[in-house]
């Protein structure tokens, strides 16, 4: 997804009565409830992985070895499956394979990747690659990594040092078995994006007593003639001759310039039965001339007649009011211009999570080893965005709880530090939380807005500097927040700034509030002020919707890249800036 993006005013939907959206991203409710509706999740890139090796150990007596990489990916069940094979470079310790690998990048999912390179016997020079029995084959050594490992470095190209497995190899040997380069390039044959800003007069009112709410659906149409929805508008309330907010349209995502786009005014219905006003039937092409004309495009209605449909023209028009094409740069281009995700994490120390000593309690430690949810939330989302966070030194305070000998606290470091908030690594933020159980006393009320302002400090600050960073605060928390209004104006404030929020509710609670604060499921945020958000940043998951179902990971970081990517072009940041 990601080609498309409008304002999505008023929480209201397109098509289907789905979820409603404010987002300004590109994430656009219109193909996101298509591809939703058809099993498709997340945000996706093709990514093209080439390889090349140095110093590989010589296993041949009269030549240099014939070496091959054998690429396996992890599986859901922790067991790699072989997914491709190189072709087999002759006589060479320092080869460049030209074969590459198309792999699918998913930014929520850790995608464990494994790497075996093999030396190639003479006598199976003549035989297909894919036809090798492996195990007749003798081992160079081997490699893994996560995908986003090799996609969050700044030239996308990681080093990986090439180990034996077999643990009766003498460590000598492990220290000399080579080096192994993977180096990946996003797959974009055409990054160039078409901006327009529509209009309509004279439309059609369908409401008995007030004028129509129209939103237009942007569809293209494929060969078998099914419309694809990709795009749509905002809601304009109670408007017969509406100007909506600026749409992009990736060209290559509809196909090209000339492929047939289907244009649909619809008056909006909270019960999601939306009335179609008319539609019409153009190219990108065909809309530029419309702009560069200066002329309208009168809507059509079809009307059955026998077994025939035709259409009836209407006294509605289309305009093109602007008609521009750009360069829409992706999330990947970002992180490989040295762009970073900078995690933090805020957890619920309030006294309604019980007692941690006692087994009932959403903070129990388990002897066993089996992680709570607040633990399961921290690593989950952890183990995804700390390949993004180069110094891997996360921020992290926890919030409801009174600390030895001083009174409640909305908002202290979890290491116990009075100096500095910082721990290092997923394990250290584990560690914390676990210490802290034992040196606070759990207390209340549950208070958002603390925590939010400190990390909107952190992304404030480094916006001042110019750092190429955009931060991620996790807020756990079991419980109502009783600063709903303060939480308002925080999240405001903070949607101006690099700053993403995603908010794990775990227990039993009901989480209605936390509903309205991601403007997924409400209207657009408003402060006390009057002040609307300028952007969607925050996005909830009760923790009991997806712990026996998708991972907590895909729900939450779903609409981060979005989120990201509104942000930068909002700011009209470039990757090379």
């Amino acid at each position: 997804m990601g080609n498309c993006c409008s304002d999505v005013g008023g929480g209201m939907t397109a098509i289907g009565g789905t979820a409603p959206s404010t987002s300004t991203s590109n994430q656009n409710d219109a193909a996101d409830w298509y591809f939703k509706s058809h099993g498709i999740h997340g945000i996706f890139s093709q990514i093209e992985l080439s390889f090349s090796a140095t110093s590989l150990r010589d296993r041949d007596v009269f030549s240099k070895s014939d070496p091959m990489v054998v690429v396996y990916i992890q599986e859901r069940d922790g067991a790699f499956t072989e997914v491709f094979r190189t072709e087999v470079v002759l006589n060479s310790l320092n080869p460049t394979w030209i074969t590459k690998y198309t792999i699918t990048y998913q930014f929520e999912i850790v995608q464990i990747l494994l790497f075996r390179v093999f030396d190639i016997d003479t006598q199976f020079h003549n035989v297909e690659v894919k036809m090798l029995k492996l195990e007749e084959q003798q081992s160079l050594g081997e490699a893994s990594c996560a995908l986003s490992e090799i996609v969050s470095k700044p030239n996308r190209s990681l080093i990986l040092d090439l180990v034996q497995r077999e643990e009766s190899v003498p460590s000598t040997h492990s220290q000399h078995q080579g080096k192994l380069t993977v180096h990946a390039e996003e797959c974009f044959s055409s990054k160039n994006t078409a901006e327009m800003t529509l209009k309509c007069l004279n439309l059609e009112s369908k409401d008995l007593f007030s004028k129509s709410d129209p939103f237009l659906v942007i569809s293209k149409v494929v060969e078998s003639g099914m419309s694809i929805p990709v795009c749509k508008t905002e809601v304009s309330k109670n408007d017969l001759n509406p100007t909506w907010k600026p749409v992009f349209l990736n060209i290559q995502q509809v196909g090209s310039k000339d492929s047939p786009l289907v244009i649909e005014c619809f008056n909006f219905n909270s019960n999601g039965k939306h009335d179609l006003i008319g539609k019409v039937q153009k190219s990108l092409a065909d809309l530029e001339k419309l702009h560069t004309g200066r002329e309208g495009e009168n809507l059509f209605l079809p009307t059955p007649v026998g077994h025939d449909n035709q259409n009836k023209a209407l006294k509605s028009k289309l305009f093109v009011e602007k008609y521009s094409e750009t360069v829409q740069y992706t999330f990947l281009d970002y992180l490989a211009a040295g762009f970073e995700l900078n995690f933090m994490v805020a957890i619920d120390f309030t006294a309604s999570n019980g007692n941690p000593r006692l087994p009932d309690s959403l903070h129990y430690i388990d002897p066993s080893g089996r992680l709570n949810a607040y633990q399961k939330a921290i690593y989950e989302v952890g183990e995804v965005l700390q390949f993004y966070d180069a110094d891997k030194h996360f921020p992290a305070w926890g919030f409801g709880a009174r600390p030895i000998d001083g009174p409640v606290s909305h908002c202290f470091n979890l290491n116990g530090s009075s100096n500095y908030c910082e721990v290092e690594g997923i394990r250290g933020i584990m560690m914390a939380y676990t210490s802290a159980l034992f040196n606070v006393s759990l207390a209340g009320p549950t208070l958002f807005g603390h925590v939010i302002n400190r990390a909107a400090m952190i992304a404030s600050q480094s916006l001042a500097n110019d750092a190429k960073k955009y931060f991620v605060l996790l807020i756990i928390t079991d419980g109502v927040i009783t600063d709903l209004q303060e939480t308002k104006d925080a999240l405001v404030k903070a949607s101006d700034l690099p700053l993403s929020i995603l908010i794990v509710g775990v227990g039993g609670a009901d989480f209605k509030e936390m509903e309205i604060l991601d403007a997924d499921k409400g209207e657009r945020l408003e402060s006390s002020t009057g002040r609307v958000a300028s952007r969607d940043i925050v996005q909830f998951v009760p923790f009991r919707d997806v712990q026996n179902g998708p991972s907590v990971v895909q729900e939450l970081l779903a609409e981060l890249p979005s989120q990201f990517l509104a942000y930068m072009r909002s700011r009209e940041i470039k990757p090379c800036s």
